[in-house]
């Protein structure tokens, strides 16, 4: 590791910076694996510019993956990236065995975070959660990235992730309640104690009125869904925005306003009819049309059918993304 558990605060706060992906998992059609696939993928993702990528997470699917599918994805990534950008695994699980025992092996295969949520069966306080987080900390040396998300169940308030950044190797806070209200207190009360991040570009624009500064963009899917290989409008704003640029941050946002306008149509739209779950077979169809290897979603989320995928095709033709 590229740090001790003492430093681990800090060495986020030195290099947890810009934009950091969420990488999906791509499946060949009898539904193995697609390693050619995610190979492809990461290369594809590093000539955009990211400064750190994410795997296994909520639109990587984990809760799909067999324990054997996890494990393999996160022998093979160091392979693939050799160094070339940070490194971050989703170790969430309902066994907190499980999950200390993923997070071990993370620290052995070199991955600079592992990302963590509430273990969603059980878990309805906060009080268990902040219990669960430090159990697996105490057990762990590499730094421990919090996911704050509806996915799983609970969604923590900014004074239990303050409470929660106090412990010694959590190092980053992805706050991602969808309640800009949470977002916001999150910052302001645990920001001087972790990185807070937001997956939301819009919490840039609060910074002058609040006070706090975001550093990362930590993470999403919009890098590798808005730019190609020769613009790059979307992972420059992040960027800009991360260093303390927002007025070159808000002329970019521009750029990709046309692009973000039909993400969040879809989004919406996607998440409405599931009652809230992540639109994960909108972005692994985006991908593929961005020319990654995405292919099918696994149940319980179920495929667009053939008239949305055409739908989108021409929604993001429209916005000049794609020809």
């Amino acid at each position: 590791m590229k740090y001790t558990k003492a430093e681990a605060k800090e060495w986020a706060r030195q290099n947890v910076v810009g934009q950091w992906t969420t990488m999906m998992t791509p499946f060949t059609a009898d539904d193995e694996l697609d390693e050619d696939g995610l190979r492809r993928n990461i290369e594809h993702v590093l000539k955009l510019g990211t400064k750190g990528l994410g795997f296994s997470w909520n639109m990587g699917e984990f809760w799909s993956l067999t324990k054997e599918e996890r494990q393999r994805l996160m022998d093979i990534v160091p392979d693939i990236v050799k160094g070339r950008a940070l490194t971050a695994f989703q170790i969430t699980d309902t066994s907190i065995k499980e999950v200390v025992a993923m997070g071990q092996r993370a620290e052995s295969l070199g991955y600079d975070l592992a990302i963590i949520a509430s273990p969603y069966i059980m878990a309805k306080t906060e009080g268990q959660v902040l219990d669960w987080v430090s159990k697996v900390a105490d057990k762990l040396n590499i730094g421990l990235a919090f996911y704050n998300s509806p996915q799983f169940g609970i969604v923590l308030s900014g004074k239990a992730l303050s409470r929660m950044a106090e412990i010694r190797n959590l190092s980053v806070i992805k706050e991602a309640s969808f309640n800009m209200q949470i977002s916001i207190d999150t910052h302001l009360e645990a920001g001087n104690k972790a990185v807070v991040s937001t997956p939301d570009e819009e919490i840039f624009f609060f910074e002058p009125y609040y006070g706090f500064h975001q550093q990362v963009m930590f993470a999403n899917t919009s890098d590798w869904r808005f730019d190609t290989e020769n613009r790059h409008d979307y992972v420059n704003m992040i960027n800009a925005a991360c260093s303390g640029d927002l007025e070159k941050s808000k002329s970019l946002y521009t750029k990709i306003w046309p692009i973000k306008k039909v993400s969040r149509s879809w989004w919406s739209r996607l998440a409405s009819r599931t009652g809230g779950a992540l639109p994960v077979q909108m972005v692994k169809y985006w991908g593929e049309l961005m020319g990654m290897a995405g292919g099918h979603v696994r149940m319980p989320i179920l495929p667009l059918t053939n008239e949305e995928k055409e739908e989108l095709k021409k929604d993001l033709h429209n916005s000049g993304l794609i020809k």
